[in-house]
């Protein structure tokens, strides 16, 4: 695993574009964390209200000068305005290993394309870029939305942890675990991942027309 905590990845394709988040996003973010709360829902920590995005976007920050996580925004091209956010945490360089998460994107986005194409970016990049040999994602195993979101881009599931954290409200909750290999980007899920934004493009593109 190689990568550097001090340089600017930017990650983009022809629809999204990844950067290093910084303290003036929150501007670019607040009006998720004041419309949308029910996006909170499942994360301890959330960034719901002005006063906890302030908290989010400077622990996610500080967490990148530590070199304990990578934080990005996320720009949607298509609707010229920042959309969401997520991050790579959980660094074990020994193991060669990565988590991918803290990903929300606001409700117009959900459904539309966008979550595949960042995941493309951001796993290409891990596999490909920084050469980690496992990405791991996690998720309230209430959140079904993320659930599903994971597995329709080629996620294993390893298993659930019972009564493993908090979410928003403070009530405990089972978590679900899952992950994705090298080996299984190189041989399938890279092409299929492809092959899915390529179809999601196409529907778009006709019911545009």
């Amino acid at each position: 695993m190689q990568i550097n905590f001090n340089k600017k990845y930017v990650l983009e394709n022809e629809f999204v574009r990844l950067r290093p988040l910084k303290v003036s996003d929150f501007e670019h973010l607040l009006e998720y964390s004041i419309h949308e709360p029910e996006l909170w829902r499942f994360n301890s920590g959330g960034a719901n209200g002005a006063e906890n995005l302030e908290k989010y976007v400077k622990n996610a920050i500080r967490q990148r000068e530590d070199q304990n996580e990578y934080p990005f925004i996320v720009f949607d091209k298509r609707k010229n305005k920042y959309v969401g956010s997520t991050r790579f945490y959980n660094f074990k360089p020994f193991n060669n290993t990565v988590d991918l998460g803290y990903t929300w994107y606001g409700k117009q986005s959900h459904g539309d394309g966008t979550n595949k194409n960042c995941k493309y970016l951001v796993l290409e990049f891990a596999f490909e870029s920084i050469g980690v040999e496992r990405v791991g994602f996690a998720a309230s195993n209430l959140n079904k939305r993320s659930i599903n979101a994971m597995k329709s881009i080629g996620c294993t599931v390893e298993g659930v942890f019972r009564n493993y954290c908090l979410d928003n409200y403070g009530n405990r909750i089972d978590a679900i675990f899952l992950s994705m290999l090298k080996d299984e980007w190189y041989k399938n899920i890279k092409k299929d991942l492809t092959i899915k934004i390529e179809a999601l493009t196409q529907n778009q593109d006709s019911t545009m027309n």
